[in-house]
């Protein structure tokens, strides 16, 4: 029998939609694939991501924090040349790294306008 599961596709709460796809889009290159009802599906070079309205900001918290989304990547440097103009442009704070972290990845950190981050990262080495 043929494979069923697909992918994990991870999804995003979000305050408010459009900001949300301005900054997705706009800053990270992701290509709104589908959108309607306080939802969109969002591409980026073949990584889906689910975006999700919530007009009650107590129902999220205000704003909503403590997700964090991991985009695993060939090379962080291309993602950099793709990106990297955009991102300065970000406040202070929303963008760390990239940084070789001691479990075998290099990363890219980047805190998106309703405070989920987004990191992508690169396999450098085997953790040991």
């Amino acid at each position: 029998m043929p494979a069923n599961t697909l992918q994990i596709t991870p999804f995003m709460h979000v305050a408010e939609l459009e900001p949300a796809l301005a900054f997705l889009t706009d800053t990270l290159e992701f290509s709104v694939r589908l959108k309607g009802g306080g939802y969109a599906y969002l591409e980026r070079e073949g990584a889906g991501l689910r975006i999700l309205e919530h007009g009650d900001r107590t129902e999220l918290g205000s704003p909503h924090r403590g997700f964090a989304y991991y985009i695993d990547v060939a090379s962080l440097d291309v993602v950099l040349d793709q990106l990297g103009s955009k991102l300065k442009r970000l406040p202070a704070g929303d963008v760390y790294g990239p940084i070789d972290q001691p479990y075998g990845q290099r990363e890219l950190m980047i805190r998106a306008p309703d405070g989920n981050l987004l990191v992508f990262g690169q396999a450098i080495a085997t953790a040991t």
